[in-house]
């Protein structure tokens, strides 16, 4: 039996949808044929941001006719998200660790994956001791300063600095700092651990990873808009593991704990960095995909 072959939905029919539930469906079937990985969700956050309506007050409106204004503003967003500019960009908020984060041109949108770092972090710091002693906490690339931030939501004692190469990064990190009440952070201007001294009983970082030469290889929701300073590691992608490897030795306290986000295929070579700086780093921990995500490395001293 033949199927009916799906009608494209034309753009002015979703500029023009009468009520929100209309618009909503229009333009999760517009990102469907677009190729959009969410299309669902990402309409109903398009929609909902646009009329600054949360996911309950959007359920409830759905039947509310539009405004031809409103109905345009959606199409701007959604406009937007058919170009693959990522959703947390558009509507410049992305949640990280339970943590709404702001975030800019500037900083990467935190990732899921990455929560695999604040995991191995807890972890490793509640093997050396209670999670309530004072520690010092230094986060190199900080960015959004989303690994810092969620970090300090769940020590209670710790006090973090954050480094990081663009002022404008250190600004939406100062200002999530601020909104989310975690007054024990600070941020300071320079390259990873440069301006640093020591001890400090953690380091973490998300360093740029990726190949110089496989950036363009990259899909277009990074490619296109994630900085290109967060993600361009060097010809092999271990040029910020390198300067970690030789920085953090003489920065961690006798029983600290480096933990930092590796690529694809780089659990090995960053271990044999780290074993050759005289670091101990254990086998890395999997994210929910399965990929070694997450090093953890413990200072021989």
């Amino acid at each position: 039996m033949r199927t009916a072959a799906a009608v494209p939905i034309a753009t002015s029919d979703v500029v023009n949808a009468s009520t929100i539930d209309v618009a909503r469906r229009g333009w999760a079937a517009r990102f469907r044929a677009g190729g959009i990985d969410s299309p669902e969700l990402d309409a109903r956050i398009i929609v909902g941001h646009a009329l600054s309506l949360d996911h309950a007050a959007l359920a409830a409106s759905g039947a509310r006719s539009l405004s031809p204004a409103e109905a345009t503003a959606i199409a701007a967003l959604a406009q937007r998200r058919l170009a693959h500019e990522p959703v947390a960009r558009i509507v410049g908020i992305k949640e990280f660790w339970s943590l709404d984060l702001r975030v800019n041109t500037a900083t990467l949108v935190p990732r899921p994956e990455t929560e695999t770092i604040v995991t191995a972090t807890l972890a490793a710091v509640a093997a050396r001791g209670p999670r309530q002693r004072a520690l010092c906490i230094a986060d190199l690339g900080t960015g959004s300063g989303a690994i810092l931030l969620a970090l300090l939501s769940e020590l209670p004692n710790a006090f973090g600095i954050g480094t990081d190469l663009s002022p404008r990064a250190l600004a939406i990190a100062r200002h999530n700092a601020r909104r989310l009440g975690l007054t024990r952070a600070a941020f300071i201007a320079c390259d990873m651990a440069a301006a640093l001294r020591a001890p400090f009983d953690v380091i973490v970082s998300n360093p740029p990873y990726v190949a110089s030469g496989d950036l363009a290889t990259l899909p277009p929701d990074v490619r296109l808009f994630d900085p290109h300073l967060a993600l361009d590691g060097g010809p092999d992608g271990l040029r910020f593991y390198r300067t970690i490897a030789a920085a953090a030795p003489a920065l961690l306290a006798p029983d600290g704990v480096l933990v930092v986000e590796l690529g694809a295929g780089q659990a090995e070579p960053v271990a044999a960095l780290f074993a050759a700086a005289g670091l101990a780093p254990s086998p890395a921990r999997p994210d929910l995909n399965g990929v070694p995500r997450a090093l953890v490395a413990g200072n021989c001293r």
